[in-house]
């Protein structure tokens, strides 16, 4: 398939706005021939997942766009980074890491990108509008904005997502396609566990299975239920992003291009229907954790992803009572910390034995004290990492169960 160029392509390419956005051209070129894009369109926005330290190369392309003088086109948001800069003390892992971290994230700012830092972009003011074409990277954000917002964007990468923010453009093909968003499996959700009053569990369960069993189709889930929030299908999406490769979802009554499930599957049959059942939502909560109950454990993770203002407002009632006996981690970003201030809630954590983690998050560093054993979160997503990212054992369980087992540090089920 050949790529069209506009005359505004041609410009770049031929370094007419300058040496950075001309070599992120070549590469944005190369990458939407080789993913059969007829052309490139304008995006709004982008958000950039490269922050994160994983190596010299990561330090190498964006020093580079710096040197050569780049400037992002676009209001573009930047996901976690290795360090927390607003407290550097947390971080306790190799020294070149910590530098080379700190010092990357500081030359993506250099670009003129929002010191964002965090993996919810849509929970700031950057948050995109219905229908906007976007570049965006870092799974979770990516599933949200497409399902609960109707957004469009396909799953970009390190490195491409900053050459779409340089020039201002994208590949048009995939989910930036309106027929390429249809739903493709129908998810029918049965029953629901009777002792879940709070949706997020069912949620994280569903979103595990669709992961696993859906891949990158995209399904239509019905049944889900009406109370479900913002916040839940958060949840939803960031897992099914993570142990499978879903960048949308279609929930039913819930999200923006699904009123119907006609309208989810735009008049299409489903190619296939998977039915979910309350054991199977059970079983697959229980099978998040890799430890029993009554384990002990060595600290709670919340916050994976970043905690929204509103998850603060329901955590708060917990706080009441005895000090947890383990430490509590809560990742959330700057604007929300803000906000904890405002509220007088800020203070009442941090004498409640819980860190707030900023700029970064505690599955992807070494930001906790102790690691010696099992670590409890109410995260699917880092429920699905951390065994292999940092090396811990976990338990999963609701807000309220990770609270009270902080307090008896061991695994507790409510």
């Amino acid at each position: 398939m050949v790529l069209h160029l506009s005359s505004f392509d041609k410009e770049l390419l031929d370094g007419a706005h300058g040496e950075a956005a001309a070599f992120c051209m070549r590469l944005l070129t190369r990458f939407a021939e080789a993913v059969g894009a007829e052309g490139l369109i304008d995006i709004d926005g982008a958000h950039i997942d490269g922050c994160l330290y994983l190596g010299q190369v990561s330090l190498d392309f964006v020093e580079h766009l710096v040197r050569l003088k780049g400037r992002v086109r676009v209001p573009t948001t930047l996901n976690v980074g290795s360090v927390d800069l607003i407290h550097p003390e947390l971080f306790h892992g190799e020294s070149e890491i910590g530098t080379n971290g700190a010092r990357l994230m500081m030359a993506h700012e250099g670009l003129g990108c929002m010191p964002t830092f965090t993996c919810a972009p849509y929970q700031t003011m950057f948050r995109p509008r219905f229908g906007a074409q976007i570049a965006w990277a870092e799974s979770n954000a990516i599933v949200f904005a497409n399902s609960v917002i109707g957004a469009r964007t396909n799953r970009y990468g390190d490195f491409i997502d900053l050459c779409c923010a340089l020039t201002g453009r994208a590949p048009y093909y995939g989910l930036h396609l309106p027929e390429n968003r249809r739903a493709r499996v129908l998810v029918e959700i049965e029953s629901l566990p009777g002792e879940w009053a709070d949706a997020g569990p069912a949620c994280v369960a569903v979103g595990h299975m669709i992961g696993k069993r859906c891949g990158s189709l995209i399904p239509a889930i019905t049944g889900l239920p009406a109370h479900t929030r913002e916040d839940d299908l958060k949840a939803l999406g960031a897992v099914a992003a993570s142990s499978g490769a879903v960048a949308l979802f279609h929930a039913v009554g819930l999200t923006p291009e699904a009123p119907t499930v006609e309208a989810a599957f735009q008049g299409h049959a489903p190619d296939e229907t998977i039915r979910l059942t309350a054991d199977d939502l059970r079983a697959t909560v229980r099978n998040l954790s890799t430890v029993p109950d009554d384990t002990p454990l060595v600290g709670v993770s919340l916050g994976t992803p970043h905690f929204s203002l509103q998850e603060f407002a329901r955590l708060m009632p917990l706080m009441h009572g005895s000090r947890p006996v383990v430490d509590v981690y809560i990742n959330t970003n700057r604007g929300v910390l803000e906000e904890l201030a405002t509220h007088g809630w800020k203070d009442i954590l941090e004498a409640q034995r819980v860190t707030l983690v900023i700029d970064t998050c505690t599955y992807v560093t070494a930001i906790m004290r102790d690691m010696s054993g099992a670590i409890m979160t109410n995260s699917g997503k880092m429920a699905y990492y951390a065994p292999g990212n940092i090396g811990v054992d976990i338990a999963f369980g609701s807000l309220a169960e990770c609270m009270a087992s902080a307090r008896a540090g061991r695994v507790v089920r409510l």
